[in-house]
């Protein structure tokens, strides 16, 4: 665990893995830290540098003041992997990780070789969807969005065991402040002409049960690259590296040696 101090954000990261190993980076969702990908690192081949961070306004990093821009997320990512010295990455961004991914590979194709969009879509919801998303938060806290977001995180069959209580705790513990400035960077964010014009090996990742951005999202946003892949969890919801992690491991995997990346 460590922290980068970059321009204007003090950003959480962690390295694991082999560190002369081909880098993976990997990029959460809204609401959640790194920690989100523990379940699938475990499962990933050996040979790798892993690399995860905290976005700002979450996990351990800084929190600058809101609402933020997505040009200003893209740049923290750049940063890092410049502040790292990462070049060829293959990146893994969910949700708003996957926005991330997108204009970090528009922005600097030298850093990234290749990219898996998961839960993803080169545009999420609407304006007014967003609006009263940071209405609401404002009003009650994240508190007052938990339940209603567990539903579009995850299965029936999931919510209905032990383990939702840690992810939903994960969520309202994020500072208030930083889930709705990224709530802001997403509702601010349209990258269907600029993904459209991405030419780089593309994996897209949903899930059948997934109410934040359903299995159609996703493959309409990865179809804007040639020659991409798209892969159907099922029996998950929004974060399938949760719910399955050993098919969700199995999909990077085969990607990274189908890329040449290992």
């Amino acid at each position: 665990m460590h922290i980068a101090e970059l321009k204007d954000v003090r950003i959480h990261y962690r390295i694991d893995g082999d560190p002369e190993g081909a880098p993976v980076v990997f990029a959460n969702s809204l609401g959640t830290d790194m920690r989100l990908w523990d379940p699938v690192l475990p499962l990933l081949p050996k040979g790798l540098r892993i690399i995860r961070y905290d976005k700002r306004g979450h996990g351990l990093s800084s929190q600058p003041a809101a609402p933020y821009a997505m040009g200003s997320l893209v740049r923290d990512a750049e940063q890092l992997l410049d502040y790292l010295g990462v070049r060829d990455c293959v990146f893994v961004g969910l949700s708003i990780g996957g926005l991330i991914a997108q204009g970090l590979a528009v922005k600097r194709m030298d850093q990234i070789r290749a990219m898996v969009l998961s839960n993803t879509a080169a545009k999420i919801g609407t304006a007014k969807i967003w609006q009263e998303r940071i209405d609401a938060g404002r009003a009650g806290g994240i508190e007052a969005l938990a339940d209603a977001t567990m539903e579009r995180w995850f299965s029936k069959a999931f919510r209905a065991g032990p383990d939702l209580t840690l992810w939903r705790n994960m969520m309202v513990r994020q500072p208030l402040d930083g889930y709705l400035g990224c709530c802001a960077a997403i509702s601010g964010t349209d990258f269907y002409t600029p993904t459209s014009g991405l030419r780089l090996p593309t994996l897209g990742i949903a899930g059948s049960e997934d109410g934040s951005t359903p299995p159609d999202l996703v493959r309409e946003t990865v179809d804007l690259i040639p020659g991409s892949q798209f892969a159907l969890i099922r029996k998950a919801g929004h974060l399938p590296c949760v719910e399955q992690p050993e098919e969700y491991a199995g999909l990077l995997s085969g990607f990274l040696t189908e890329t040449g990346h290992i």
